[in-house]
């Protein structure tokens, strides 16, 4: 019998030469698919009418296409860029042609067709009428001859010598790293550039040998992941500035073990990481399509201690000698610069002993810690954030290697057999350096415990603001009996207390709804189970999706307020998602509010996509009292402290600062009333005490507020924990004639522990309201 001959297309002069099928998502290096053709004739070829036609692995559907124009010069190269899968990556070479196709990241089918009419053939597409080349990956039921390698977010399908075209797909291609627009001649290897690792990794954010082939890189592993390994040099240069270890791209389960030393040829290459938007990201030095030769074993290099007795962080800086991209400034400096320090440590084995944990384990399974002996701690063990010390020192334990185990903030951190030196390799990504463990170290309890407040006095008022984590009736009783005991046990029940991210009725269902008496009332019940008082509430319904936050949950800020005690609250109707209360006075001249509750400000662009903040009218044994719970811009979109611009941009501030403007604004209107009226203003600012928007809050002369969180010592100054960063974001500022006879407290039960009912510390306030008269 006689074989049938295989599917072949007629690709004598174009041919494709890279399928790429990951743009955009997590991990990729590209934020879009493409298709990248190349001329091997000796003639210009005119593209225009011909497309690009892709179906899935199984699929007999080709519509999903690129329409194609313009010509090919003779050995040029086309890029026909697709669809995105998310913004991860960085953008392409400017493409030749686009579209929507959507390509499977690991499998599918991808014809080059000298029309835009879609393919009907279901098999044996490669020799259908009007297809010049054809390529089957991964899993593909039609290809020539046999399928290409299946591919990843992080692999393309990319044709081996792209001068030839032997109909063979299974042979032709290999799964390697994205590469469009790359040469389409395929001239003899270059005899490779003989290197060592800290030749490979340089005195800089990029290595000088990027797109290189390196040889006989010697080494031993010390780690390896699912997609490659990392080894060290043995014996290192006497320049701290190179790192001795480096990071191989295997793309699939590397073969080597740890301990075994190696000799690595292959390319080096500068990788992106995905998160944070991926391009404000720094690159990790990486080799790539390597060949690895096993020559023996060797004992893992020494783990090159961080802290006292090796090599000491900076301790204030992170970068402070580059304005725009730190790749690219030529300046490289690890003994003052935090961002310098961490990348000439890259792809190292290195040992932290007995590291001191700054923030809890987050849900992404990272854990903050520094060396013994950092810069300026809180008095529960964190490290503070300040305008002139983001703390450089810390670094975040990952768990890409070994799980990351359950910490709060003032622990202490063991190896896994009790000795100090906690052990790892260092990486890059999400806008971090990050210490992979390879083993889980062991928890030493620091002690630390949930605070709880005094009660207030019998003439004293207590005002608090708890930001309540995205509250709604579908998180269930345990989150509502947990915020009870926060409210009654820890906040000692206060009299009014302020509430940032209330939900609706149904949570992130996009019903329309935008009524919370349902969250309320199971909130102010489960206060009262919990042994607490009965509170009575007020908020204002926003407009449907109108002020950001979870899609369809309709965040807002509202009151509670106690009714066994003198506080009342002065309903005073009027008040609308759109409607603006403002000043009014009494006979006496005295302000009040021509809507109670009533909202700031509601018209101005400030609030866009933002809560609008709430005014309510209190009275305290019968003095006034005016209280504003805010929830300002997040920072979301801000780069990363840890990015490749420096200084980091801040690009919510802005809006911010905007509406710190409408609600001093809105205060400066009750004192010109009444320079002596008792205001507090509180709420998630999202921003720091020493933050322009605090500034703008506190204003000056007479009528300025008194920032409560200035008050008190560095130490005790946080109510937020960000990537082990202790700081302020939630704050109480008050008129200064509260002042006297107040005391204000932060109380930490949430935001170092990792079993938190809320991210965010509450904070307390406790005041006597007085006459104007009196004062």
């Amino acid at each position: 019998m006689i074989a049938a001959a295989p599917a072949l297309a007629a690709s004598s002069t174009v041919v494709i030469t890279e399928v790429y099928g990951g743009g955009g998502n997590s991990g990729a290096p590209y934020t879009n698919d493409f298709v990248e053709l190349t001329n091997n004739s000796s003639s210009p070829v005119d593209l225009t009418g011909w497309s690009i036609q892709y179906a899935s692995a199984t699929g007999t559907s080709w519509t999903n296409k690129i329409a194609l124009t313009g010509s090919i010069a003779p050995g040029g190269v086309y890029l026909a860029q697709g669809a995105s899968g998310g913004a991860n990556g960085q953008p392409l070479p400017a493409p030749d042609a686009t579209g929507s196709v959507n390509m499977s990241a690991t499998a599918g089918k991808v014809a080059l067709v000298t029309s835009t009419t879609s393919l009907s053939c279901t098999t044996a597409c490669a020799t259908a009428a009007g297809v010049v080349d054809f390529v089957g990956y991964g899993g593909a039921n039609d290809s020539e001859t046999s399928p290409a390698p299946g591919t990843s977010n992080t692999t393309s399908a990319t044709r081996k010598d792209p001068t030839k075209d032997a109909d063979n797909n299974g042979t032709e291609f290999a799964a390697v790293n994205p590469s469009p627009k790359t040469l389409t001649s395929t001239p003899p290897d270059p005899d490779p550039i003989d290197a060592r690792i800290h030749d490979v990794q340089g005195a800089a954010h990029r290595s000088p040998l990027t797109g290189k082939l390196v040889g006989n890189v010697t080494g031993v592993v010390t780690a390896k992941s699912g997609n490659g390994f990392w080894f060290q040099d043995p014996q290192p240069d006497d320049n701290p500035a190179t790192s001795e270890g480096v990071f191989v791209f295997t793309s699939s389960a590397p073969t080597v073990a740890v301990g075994d030393a190696v000799s690595v040829k292959g390319t080096v290459a500068e990788f992106r990481p995905g998160g944070s938007g991926g391009t404000t990201n720094l690159t990790t030095t990486e080799i790539t399509n390597p060949t690895v030769t096993v020559t023996g074993t060797a004992p893992v290099p020494a783990a090159t201690i961080v802290g006292p007795g090796g090599r000491v962080p900076p301790s204030t800086v992170i970068d402070d000698d580059s304005t725009g991209d730190v790749e690219t400034t030529g300046t490289f400096e690890p003994a003052t610069d935090g961002l310098d320090f961490w990348e000439s440590l890259e792809g190292m084995w290195l040992g932290i002993n007995s590291p001191e944990v700054t923030g809890p384990t987050s849900s992404f399974r990272e854990l903050s810690v520094v060396p013994a002996g950092s810069s300026v701690r809180t008095v529960r063990g964190g490290i503070l954030l300040q305008k002139t010390d983001s703390n450089p020192e810390r670094i975040l334990l990952d768990d890409v290697l070994a799980p990351v185990p359950d910490a709060k903030t003032g622990d202490k951190l063991a190896a896994a057999d009790g000795s100090p030196t906690v052990t790892g390799v260092l990486d890059y990504g999400f806008g971090n350096y990050k210490f992979l463990l390879t083993q889980t170290p062991t928890v030493i309890d620091g002690g630390v415990q949930r605070e709880k407040t005094t009660a207030s006095s019998a003439l004293q008022v207590s005002v608090a603001t708890f930001n309540v984590e995205n509250l709604d009736p579908s998180d269930g009783p345990a989150k509502f009996d947990g915020l009870a005991q926060a409210v009654v046990k820890n906040l000692a029940a206060p009299d009014i207390l302020g509430l940032e991210e209330v939900q609706d009725n149904d949570g992130a269902v996009n019903s329309g709804s935008t009524a919370a008496d349902l969250t309320l009332s199971t909130l102010a019940t489960a206060i009262q189970n919990a042994g607490g008082p009965k509170y009575a509430w007020r908020q204002i319904d926003p407009v449907n999706n109108a002020e950001g936050g979870e899609p369809g949950g309709n965040i807002r800020v509202a009151f509670m307020y106690r009714t066994d005690r003198p506080v009342k609250f002065v309903d005073r109707a009027g008040g609308g998602s759109t409607t603006a209360t403002t000043i009014t006075t009494d006979r006496f001249g005295r302000p009040h509010l021509s809507s109670s509750p009533g909202r700031v400000d509601p018209a101005n662009p400030a609030w866009a996509a933002t809560r609008v903040p709430l005014a309510g009218e209190f009275t305290w044994l019968g003095q006034s009292l005016f209280v504003v719970v805010n929830h300002f811009s997040s920072k979301g979109g801000d780069d990363p402290l840890w990015g490749r611009f420096q200084p980091p941009v801040q690009s919510s501030a802005p809006k911010r600062h905007q509406q710190a403007q409408a609600v001093r604004g809105f205060v400066d209107q009750i004192l010109a009333k009444d320079t002596g009226a008792n205001v507090i203003v509180l709420g998630d600012l999202n921003d720091f005490d020493f933050s322009e928007t605090a500034d703008i809050l506190i204003g000056s002369g007479k009528t300025s507020l008194i920032s409560l969180p200035k008050t008190l010592p560095l130490p005790q100054r946080y109510s937020y924990v960000f990537e082990g960063n202790s700081q302020i974001l939630d704050q109480i500022l008050m008129s200064k004639n509260l002042q006297p006879a107040s005391s204000y407290d932060i109380v930490h039960m949430n935001a170092e522990f990792p079993d938190q009912i809320s991210d965010h510390d509450p904070q307390v306030v406790k005041v006597i309201p007085l006459p104007s008269w009196y004062r």
